[in-house]
């Protein structure tokens, strides 16, 4: 049996804010990990302030496009490339930052910002850069345990750092405003029904689910190593597979599974990952900063495969954080396929069978969440704009 459903939604309709309206600048973009959380403040601020007109500077990848026009937000697009590593890509790097940088000066002289919040990445350099420069009160995100690069450049520029880790104080210069808060996610992670994600994603609710994600852009190791593991999964007669494979992986997987009689439902990608993780029994993902905040906001057991490639590992850190704190296993992924599906195989056999282990690690997450991380967050924004809260009405 295939289980099947559509990914395809629709895209929000544009906000609209009075003119009026105090104007908030996100930078950054890229992956999902330096989108949702901004996403999750954005909803913050609307209810602390009412109306607020919202910009996002993002990047040229398709990820940015399709998440902000589903959350009805405007995105300006920019050029910017990474720091390269090689120094023969550098012309290109400094040609497109002050393409860059003139795109936010002018912007920023024809629509004043109220304040520039950088969310991670390359991307939310010129902005945070350009803000500071010209007065504008500016912030970074930092959801991840080490600080990347680009939030270790902006440190100077910056009136605070709002860190999911209070350990990532450390990896700072002495006396960076660092704020432990939490990495804000969506209130639909800590609100999404099991019943209602079965439904969408049209699964068994007789069976245990196991969720399987490589964050937004899919992670093909974690896909193959799945693979090689079908014909075990389908041995697993109380269990089914949702599969977020990523588009590359996404036709190869399902193959797999059909022929392996696994009971699954294969995406490349959803919006609606708060209903998958309502109706997982346990998850199978990468280690990304807000795939950990989900994680805990959902509370669901989980097996991290941090990805393998990053020079400073802070997906492993990551994982590790929360393996020690009993909500995660820790897997390694080894890149060859079959290394990589043993190990995984070692710890999926053991928790599928094990609900009284997987009920604790759900408890264990659900203890280590911080549900307002996106009001605090918002909260020090208002405060650091000079903005003011807007007067709840009555019975609000």
């Amino acid at each position: 049996m295939t289980l099947a459903t559509s990914d395809m939604l629709g895209a929000a309709p544009a906000r609209r804010s009075p003119a009026d309206a105090p104007l908030f600048v996100f930078a950054g973009g890229g992956t999902g990990g330096h989108l949702y959380p901004a996403l999750a403040v954005v909803q913050a601020l609307r209810t602390q302030l009412g109306a607020v007109r919202i910009v996002f500077f993002g990047t040229q990848r398709s990820i940015d496009a399709q998440v902000l026009a589903h959350a009805g937000e405007t995105l300006v697009p920019q050029g910017v490339q990474p720091l390269p590593m090689t120094p023969w890509k550098v012309p290109g790097f400094l040609r497109s930052w002050r393409l860059a940088v003139g795109r936010c000066r002018a912007h920023f002289a024809t629509h004043r910002p109220a304040m520039v919040i950088g969310t991670g990445g390359f991307a939310s350099g010129p902005a945070v850069r350009v803000a500071a420069r010209r007065g504008i009160p500016t912030a970074l995100m930092n959801p991840d345990l080490v600080p990347g690069r680009a939030n270790r450049y902006l440190v100077r520029s910056v009136e605070c750092i709002f860190a999911q880790f209070a350990e990532s104080a450390k990896y700072f210069p002495g006396g960076a405003p660092v704020e432990a808060t939490g990495c804000p996610v969506r209130p639909a992670f800590r609100t999404a029904k099991r019943a209602e994600g079965q439904r969408i994603f049209n699964l068994d609710p007789a069976r245990r689910t196991l969720l399987v994600t490589g964050a937004s852009l899919g992670a093909h190791t974690i896909n193959a190593a799945l693979t090689q593991l079908a014909r075990r999964l389908a041995l697993q007669a109380e269990w089914q597979v949702l599969h977020l494979a990523g588009r590359d992986d996404v036709d190869a997987v399902r193959a797999a599974y059909a022929q392996a009689g696994v009971p699954s439902c294969v995406l490349a990608y959803t919006e609606r990952m708060p209903e998958a993780m309502a109706a997982a029994d346990l998850l199978v993902s990468r280690a990304g900063a807000s795939t950990i905040a989900e994680i805990l906001a959902a509370s669901v057991p989980s097996v991290l495969l941090p990805y393998p490639h990053h020079r400073d590992q802070h997906q492993l850190r990551h994982a590790q954080w929360l393996a020690e704190r009993g909500a995660a296993m820790t897997c390694i992924d080894a890149v060859e396929e079959m290394a990589t599906a043993d190990a995984l195989w070692r710890c999926l056999s053991e928790l599928m069978s094990d609900h009284g282990r997987r009920e604790r690690m759900r408890q264990a997450a659900r203890e280590l969440d911080r549900p307002d991380a996106a009001e605090r967050i918002a909260a020090r924004i208002v405060e650091l704009a000079g903005c003011h809260a807007r007067i709840p009405r009555e019975g609000e």
